[in-house]
């Protein structure tokens, strides 16, 4: 089990297990659809997992899992790495 981060929401770590499982380019579209939450919702989501480095936006709208977000699933990243600037 991962350690969670406090500032990641708890759709996080699905979007992040469905790349995982689905090593694909995908867009929020097609992502929300999948793991049944609101489209703009995960768009936002997989915005701020990218600032993180846990996911790539290899094209407009397109994103991927990183090796840092693989780590971060396999509980191999030291989740302090993964803190940020609050808004």
């Amino acid at each position: 089990m991962v350690e969670r981060v406090p500032w990641m929401a708890p759709v996080d770590y699905e979007i992040m297990l469905f790349f995982d499982d689905h090593p694909i380019l995908v867009s929020p579209k097609v992502l929300s659809v999948n793991i049944e939450y609101d489209r703009q919702y995960v768009s936002r989501r997989c915005s701020a997992l990218v600032d993180a480095g846990l996911l790539d936006s290899v094209d407009t709208g397109l994103y991927q899992l990183t090796d840092t977000g693989r780590a971060y699933l396999e509980g191999e990243l030291d989740v302090s790495e993964l803190e940020r600037d609050e808004d």
